[in-house]
C-alpha cells in the first residue's frame, strides 16, 4: 500500500510543481499568473484534440512522445519514498533509472530528427550534448549517496539519512542535483520553458511539431520528470524513511513545493546563460560532485 501510495502522489501530483513554479514568478513579477492548476487544463484539453501529423514523418514521429513517457514512468517505480523503498530495487537499480531518463530523451531527440527540419535538428543536438555533460554528473551524485549510506540500491541510498548528514560533502549532493533539475527539465539558467526565439531554444523547439494526444504525453512526461529531480533532490538530504508516516509525508510533500518554490526564486531571479557557458555550470557542479566523493570516501 505505501509503494502505490508513493506512485499515486507522483502521478497525480506531478503536473502541480509546475502551477508552483509559475505561481511564484508570477508573485515576484508583480502578477496575479496563471491557476495553479493550469498544467491540469492544459493536458486535459491537449487530450481532446486531435494530433496533427505530417506526411514526412514516419512511425518514429508518433511513437516518440509515448516511448520518452514510458520510460519516465519506469524510472518513477525506482524511486523509493515516504512510504518505503521503490517498487522495484535491487543492488546497482541507480544505473537503471540514468538509463530510463536516457531512453526518454532519446524518444524526442528521435522524433524531432524525424520531422527532417534542420531547426529542430538543432534543438535535439543541444539536447543531446547538454545530456552527455549532465549524465556523468548523475552518475557522481548515485556514487556519493552509495559511499555515504553502503548501498548500491537507490532504496537505501535516499531518504534513510545518515549520521553525517550536515556535514559540508554531504551537502553538496542536494545542491548538485538540483543544478540537474534545472538542466534535465529545461529550465533557467539552462533554457527558458517559456521562450520562442529560435536562436535559444532547446527542449521547446524539438516538440514544436506534436499536437493533441502526443503533445499531452510530452507535457505530462516533463511532469513526472520534474517530480523525479525534484524528489532525488528532497531524498537525497531529509531522513524521511526514519520518521512516523504522517511526519514522513508531510516532510517529504513539504520538500517537494520547497524545490518548485526555489526554481520559481531561481527563473525569478536570473537571466537565461550564454549557450557556451552552460557546459561551465555542468562542469562546476562535475568538479564539486568529483570533491564530495573523495571527502566522502577519505572522511
Amino acid at each position: 500500500m505505501n509503494t502505490l501510495a508513493q506512485l499515486l502522489a507522483a502521478f497525480v501530483l506531478a503536473p502541480l510543481l509546475s502551477g508552483i513554479i509559475n505561481r511564484v514568478k508570477a508573485r515576484i513579477g508583480g502578477r496575479a499568473g496563471r491557476p495553479i492548476l493550469q498544467t491540469y487544463y492544459d493536458l486535459a484539453k491537449l487530450v481532446r484534440k486531435g494530433a496533427v501529423i505530417s506526411r514526412t514523418t514516419s512511425w518514429v514521429f508518433a511513437t516518440g512522445p509515448a516511448v520518452s513517457l514510458a520510460a519516465t514512468a519506469a524510472a518513477l517505480l525506482l524511486l523509493p519514498g515516504p512510504g518505503g523503498p521503490a517498487a522495484i530495487g535491487f543492488s546497482g537499480d541507480f544505473m537503471l533509472m540514468a538509463y530510463c531518463l536516457g531512453l526518454s530523451r532519446l524518444g524526442l531527440i528521435l522524433a524531432a530528427l524525424d520531422t527532417g527540419s534542420s531547426f529542430e535538428g538543432m534543438g535535439a543536438s543541444r539536447e543531446a550534448a547538454f545530456a552527455a555533460l549532465a549524465e556523468p554528473v548523475l552518475f557522481l551524485c548515485f556514487l556519493c549517496l552509495a559511499t555515504d549510506t553502503s548501498g548500491l540500491s537507490l532504496s537505501a541510498m535516499l531518504g534513510t539519512g545518515t549520521d553525517g548528514a550536515m556535514a559540508p560533502q554531504r551537502l553538496f549532493v542536494p545542491a548538485i542535483l538540483f543544478v540537474l533539475l534545472l538542466t534535465e527539465n529545461s529550465r533557467i539558467p539552462v533554457d527558458d520553458p517559456n521562450t520562442h526565439l529560435e536562436l535559444t531554444m532547446i527542449h521547446e523547439v524539438m516538440v514544436l511539431d506534436h499536437s493533441g494526444p502526443d503533445m499531452a504525453c510530452i507535457v505530462y512526461g516533463a511532469s513526472l520528470k520534474l517530480w523525479l529531480f525534484g524528489a532525488l533532490t528532497t531524498l537525497s538530504v531529509l531522513p524521511v524513511r526514519q520518521m512516523p508516516p504522517l511526519s514522513a509525508w508531510g516532510t517529504f510533500l513539504g520538500g517537494m513545493f520547497a524545490v518548485a518554490v526555489a526554481v520559481g526564486l531561481v527563473e525569478s531571479g536570473m537571466a537565461r546563460l550564454r549557450m557556451e557557458r552552460v557546459p561551465r555550470l555542468l562542469g562546476a557542479a562535475g568538479a564539486l560532485a568529483a570533491l564530495s566523493l573523495v571527502l566522502m570516501v577519505w572522511r
